[in-house]
């Protein structure tokens, strides 16, 4: 089994640092130096690319905050009506990418840009910085899953236990592998590094929840059986269905043998 490694924080005078903190701040800049990257490859706008990620960072803070408290904390809101505004008061990622991604459509279609291609250069930096973001889950140990023997289980003080942090991480590096293969075709229809980004990410997440704990305080509520992430799961699902769907019908058909003789 795996060690439950605890990495220290770092004090540089007043200020401390922590090792999730890091990592995510880490993972932002990536994805957003990544993304930025992509559009000007592909002839996008610098200024739009900017704006949409600086309101999807915006965004993402507020929705990561208020879909925790709303769908995994609601009593907190029946005490303390405020807690709606105490954003530094719990975050959840899935809560973010609703807000990032609501934003970025918004943003994208005041400005009358080509919503698709800029996702798709988006998607390019935020499935590598999702790697370095769940990295630092892992080293907090923020996501435990339930008690178990299996032989890739992080022996955490109450017992071994799937880290669900942890194993997000093989998930994002098949995410960036084929998001980043697939980049490289000539005849790439718009939304189709997005919609396939989604697909593997509802796919592994909605499998991997069924392993969350529930025998520690603060478990993610269940309703009908499935997390609040697993609802929002096909929820993305269906939206990459709808992606890779819209993907196929633009991708260029093949040309006949009699089409091939004409254009020669």
């Amino acid at each position: 089994m795996l060690p439950y490694v605890q990495i220290p924080e770092l004090h540089l005078g007043p200020v401390t640092l922590y090792p999730f903190g890091m990592l995510v701040a880490t993972a932002v800049l990536l994805g957003y130096w990544l993304a930025r990257r992509r559009a000007r490859v592909q002839g996008l706008d610098d200024v739009t690319l900017t704006a949409t990620v600086n309101w999807m960072l915006l965004a993402a803070f507020a929705g990561a905050h208020l879909f925790e408290v709303l769908c995994y904390h609601p009593e907190d809101l029946r005490q303390d009506p405020l807690v709606l505004l105490k954003f530094w008061a719990g975050l959840s990622s899935f809560g973010g990418f609703l807000g990032g991604a609501i934003a970025a459509v918004v943003v994208l279609a005041r400005r009358g840009a080509p919503i698709l291609r800029y996702c798709d250069a988006i998607a390019w930096g935020l499935a590598p910085a999702w790697i370095v973001g769940r990295l630092g889950c892992t080293v907090a140990h923020d996501h435990p899953g339930r008690l178990t023997s299996f032989f890739l289980a992080v022996r955490y003080p109450d017992g071994p236990r799937f880290d669900l942090g942890l194993y997000e991480v093989p998930l994002a590096l098949l995410m960036t592998a084929a998001v980043w293969l697939l980049g490289r075709r000539r005849d790439r229809p718009p939304g189709l590094l997005l919609g396939t980004m989604a697909a593997l990410y509802g796919c592994g997440r909605f499998a991997l929840d069924f392993l969350r704990a529930t025998d520690v305080r603060g478990a993610d509520p269940r309703y009908l059986g499935l997390t609040p992430a697993q609802y929002l799961c096909l929820v993305v699902l269906a939206v990459a269905g709808v992606l890779l769907w819209h993907a196929a019908q633009r991708r260029p058909a093949a040309a006949t043998p009699r089409e091939g003789a004409n254009a020669a």
